[in-house]
């Protein structure tokens, strides 16, 4: 009986190994403006890829503020393919940028958290 177990948990272990997950990976996680204009244009994009062996679903993408408008792709991205995530950050706000933005998915790491940084000028 002892030695049955083992195996059932050996075989578990095993199949979970060899489970298809998504796995997403950004370019960059951090986005800096550097000194900006408060006339500039605020778009910017988190590129990213899908590096694992299954669809990746981004269910919800938040800002830590109303200041930044977010774009993301609404269907799946399946293994290998590429997306981006497109902001907008409202430079008309005149001072320091230090924001988040959490990316909620279906993928190995559930939720990333990705930062804008800069300063806007007078």
């Amino acid at each position: 009986m002892k030695y049955l177990l083992i195996l059932f948990f050996v075989g578990i272990n095993s199949f979970a190994q060899t489970e298809s997950m998504p796995v997403i990976e950004f370019e960059v996680t951090t986005i800096n403006y550097g000194k900006i204009d408060s006339n500039s244009d605020g778009r910017k994009s988190f590129k990213f890829k899908n590096t694992g062996n299954a669809p990746l679903i981004i269910h919800k993408v938040k800002g830590s503020c109303g200041c930044v408008v977010l774009d993301f792709p609404k269907k799946p991205i399946l293994p290998n393919e590429t997306g981006e995530i497109n902001i907008i950050y409202n430079v008309l706000k005149k001072g320091r940028i230090s924001r988040t933005v959490t990316v909620t998915s279906n993928a190995k790491k559930k939720v990333i958290v990705l930062k804008i940084k800069g300063k806007v000028l007078k």
